[in-house]
């Protein structure tokens, strides 16, 4: 988190977030939702995160339906880009209305701290886009959404995700895909493809950074982002994979302790307290308030 002055960026996210695609290698973009899950992922070595709509609906025990507001997501990146400075490309759902509210979600979000947003073109109720009987918009409402997005940005980069292959075909969803590139889309986002097939034709058509949607337990079959660049893509994304991962390590824990009555047989799998200090930088904290004496890490007891 930031509290000195010199310590922020200099350039806007969306031109960081621009610079970093502009490499000749893809972006590799875990999904993070929240600070500690930045840190981390910051500390592993990435440049760039992603902010998902089911990780964020997830982590609230809520369904990932189109139920969040703009509010809701300005939180979460607020929390997120505060923690890490990195580039945050953002799920914008479906926009959360028509052109208007786009306009204001796209300033909410710049302002919030967000390099990139990605608008879908289902209509509401939304769905995740590797489930059955999603429900599109109308190719020109979408466009015109997009064209809205690009008008009210400053710098915020602005993705166009069609989940048409489903219902479409290949070939309408890169009908689409060249519509949003005409109404102002930096990169498209060609949701459950289901095949590497798929990803060659859909890169060998559409000339602007395209990218990759690598979520666990979906359409898409496993592909490193190595795979990916070779393909043609830009960008990968890992939307929830950290949410299962801790999620599943939180089960085990409750469970445990519900069984053993107390924690003794998970301390090997836990962050430490030392770790977890380190990590957000207590010491540092402490070193900018001189009220504060230094905080030691206690001995554990044998």
């Amino acid at each position: 988190m930031y509290l000195l002055a010199e310590d922020y960026p200099d350039r806007p996210a969306g031109e960081t977030f621009q610079m970093l695609l502009d490499r000749p290698e893809i972006l590799r973009m875990p999904g993070a939702h929240n600070g500690m899950s930045a840190l981390q992922a910051k500390s592993a070595g990435f440049d760039a995160l992603y902010l998902s709509g089911a990780a964020m609906s997830a982590s609230m025990a809520l369904p990932d339906l189109g139920i969040l507001t703009i509010e809701d997501v300005c939180g979460f990146i607020r929390q997120i880009w505060r923690a890490s400075g990195l580039p945050i490309l953002v799920d914008g759902d479906t926009g959360y209305g028509e052109a208007l509210n786009v306009m204001h979600m796209v300033r909410a979000f710049e302002e919030a701290g967000a390099a990139a947003v990605q608008i879908e073109d289902q209509i509401l109720p939304k769905k995740c886009g590797h489930l059955n009987d999603k429900r599109l918009a109308n190719v020109d409402d979408m466009a015109a959404k997009i064209a809205a997005a690009r008008k009210a940005r400053r710098h915020l980069r602005i993705v166009a995700r069609t989940d048409a292959a489903a219902s479409e075909g290949i070939e309408g969803a890169i009908a689409r895909a060249q519509r949003y590139i005409e109404a102002g889309a930096d990169a498209i986002f060609p949701e459950a493809l289901e095949n590497h097939d798929a990803f060659r034709t859909f890169a060998s058509r559409v000339k602007v950074p395209l990218l990759a949607n690598m979520t666990e337990f979906g359409r898409t079959p496993h592909t490193t982002a190595k795979s990916f660049e070779d393909m043609g893509f830009k960008m990968v994304i890992w939307p929830v994979s950290s949410l299962r991962v801790a999620n599943k390590a939180q089960d085990a824990l409750y469970r445990h302790i519900a069984s053993e009555g107390g924690t003794g047989g998970m301390l090997d799998q836990m962050q430490t307290r030392a770790e977890l200090y380190e990590l957000i930088g207590l010491n540092d904290f402490e070193a900018l308030d001189r009220s504060l004496v230094a905080s030691l890490v206690p001995e554990t007891p044998k």
